[in-house]
């Protein structure tokens, strides 16, 4: 059985790979019985759409994957906290558990609208949370340069 850290260890290369394309570097994957069944990192500037998020394509691949629109039963690992966009589609899936990286203290979901999981899923926070906010530290001091 994979930790969390593990897990999280691959969204971070996602989020990396996202950064070295210019992207603001987020990673997100699911697993289901301790597998990997979809991963994402951002691409809004690649694919000219604010709704190509990293936990957006992760999503899309996982239920497209399983076949069905509820990820009852997985996982998401994301290095950055979900905005609401990001929550409200994890709310529709159902997921049954988020692990998240990074807070993000302008448009995290929990700063503006805290109780917008499904009332079921389980949420974890802090995994690797350093690494996380050094990649978008480091990110963002270099878009200033």
């Amino acid at each position: 059985m994979f930790s969390d850290d593990y897990f999280m260890d691959i969204a971070l290369s996602l989020a990396e790979e996202a950064a070295e394309a210019g992207e603001i570097p987020v990673g997100a994957l699911v697993v289901a019985q301790n597998r990997i069944i979809a991963k994402g990192r951002n691409q809004t500037e690649q694919f000219n759409d604010v709704t190509a998020h990293a936990e957006m394509l992760a999503i899309t691949a996982a239920t497209q994957y399983l076949g069905g629109k509820y990820l009852t039963d997985c996982t998401l690992y994301v290095t950055l906290e979900p905005c609401v966009m990001c929550a409200g589609a994890l709310f529709w899936a159902q997921i049954g558990r988020v692990v998240i990286g990074a807070p993000d203290t302008k448009r995290g979901y929990s700063r503006i609208q805290p109780s917008l999981l499904h009332p079921k899923t389980r949420v974890e926070t802090g995994v690797l949370a350093d690494d996380s906010q050094q990649l978008l530290t480091k990110f963002f001091r270099r878009l200033r340069t």
